[in-house]
């Protein structure tokens, strides 16, 4: 029996293979990265992990570049870097670059599962190695909320990331490991209430979720104000319109998808797991926050979920999962992007 997964989407098994934490890159600070030197015929990294994209007559990446004029970069996760797109060519950065606004080459800054902590950080460690940047597009939102869930592992004043657990776990087995045997009882009996932490929640209400998305997004955001100051850069906070976010009901074609998702889900369904953040009246009420958010801070910023609401029919096949962009539903967002932001 062929999948509607494989008969519509047959791309996502290249996505797969990327993703594949046996191959990951495992990075200082960062944590964990895109593979480097991936090659498939939907997707392409270069020697740090960074993917591709194409102009009209040429191509680069933040890595593998022959750029000397400055550059425009889309910041963000997964579906800032293309996840689930047919080819290179079809990313934001990508149509971007060679349709909606050529002006100036567009690189993708963004990482798979990538928060708002790890889209700075990847910012600041390898901002050498690009031409000075005149426009920064920050393309996020979901992942950052979906981590603010966990709020047993908001530690040291950070949020926690995707796969946070297992690093509590090894740490703790690194205390455990270096503990001096004369006091390692006393130590045990300290440290055991506090073993690595689990990604239980206390429930947490939908406006206390995105009340706390909302203020690390901020404290980065000043951040990423002071670096794009050396280069004069424009920063843009852009909502990432999630499928459930935008309507109700999916596209006909998004439907056998998602269900097909949902029934071979190894952890649950997509409502079992993120039901409590993923309704229409959730996104819009963190694109609001967001929204006069980032006015108080004097950053610009764009509701994607209400822009490419108004601008599709019910019928427009625009993802490929609940999260990540079929190539016209990216081409529409570029386009959208352009305008909005008065790019050329």
């Amino acid at each position: 029996m062929v999948l509607h997964g494989e008969a519509l989407a047959p791309q996502m098994a290249d996505y797969l293979e990327l993703v594949d934490r046996g191959e990951w890159n495992y990075l200082p600070y960062l944590m964990y990265y895109n593979r480097t030197n991936f090659r498939s015929a939907s997707v392409n990294t270069d020697q740090f992990g960074f993917r591709m994209s194409h102009g009209a007559d040429r191509r680069a990446s933040a890595g593998d570049h022959q750029l000397d004029e400055p550059v425009r970069l889309i910041v963000g996760g997964s579906v800032a870097f293309g996840y689930g797109l047919r080819n290179d060519g079809a990313t934001l950065a990508s149509r971007l670059w060679a349709k909606h606004a050529p002006a100036r080459p567009w690189l993708t800054f963004a990482g798979h599962c990538y928060n708002a902590t790890q889209e700075l950080m990847l910012y600041m460690l390898y901002r050498h190695m690009i031409p000075p940047v005149e426009e920064i597009v920050i393309f996020s939102g979901y992942n950052t909320l979906a981590m603010s869930r966990l709020t047993d592992l908001h530690l040291g004043g950070q949020g926690p990331f995707f796969y946070c657990v297992e690093y509590f776990e090894k740490m703790r087995e690194l205390r455990e490991r270096n503990a001096k045997p004369a006091r390692e009882q006393r130590w045990r009996a300290r440290a055991k209430p506090k073993a690595a932490p689990s990604a239980t929640t206390k429930n947490p209400t939908l406006p206390e979720l995105i009340d706390s998305a909302v203020e690390e997004t901020l404290r980065h955001l000043d951040s990423w104000q002071a670096l794009a100051a050396a280069t004069g850069a424009r920063v843009t906070w852009v909502m990432q319109p999630l499928a459930p976010w935008l309507r109700d009901e999916p596209a006909a074609q998004e439907k056998l998808l998602f269900d097909e998702n949902d029934r071979l889900a190894e952890y649950g369904t997509w409502q079992e797991l993120y039901g409590d953040i993923s309704s229409v009246a959730a996104g819009d009420a963190y694109a609001a926050a967001m929204g006069a958010a980032c006015e108080r801070k004097g950053v610009g910023f764009l509701d994607m979920i209400s822009r490419l609401r108004a601008a599709v029919s019910p019928s427009d096949w625009l993802y490929v999962d609940r999260a990540h962009f079929t190539n016209e539903g990216a081409d529409i967002v570029a386009g959208l992007l352009a305008d909005s932001l008065g790019l050329s």
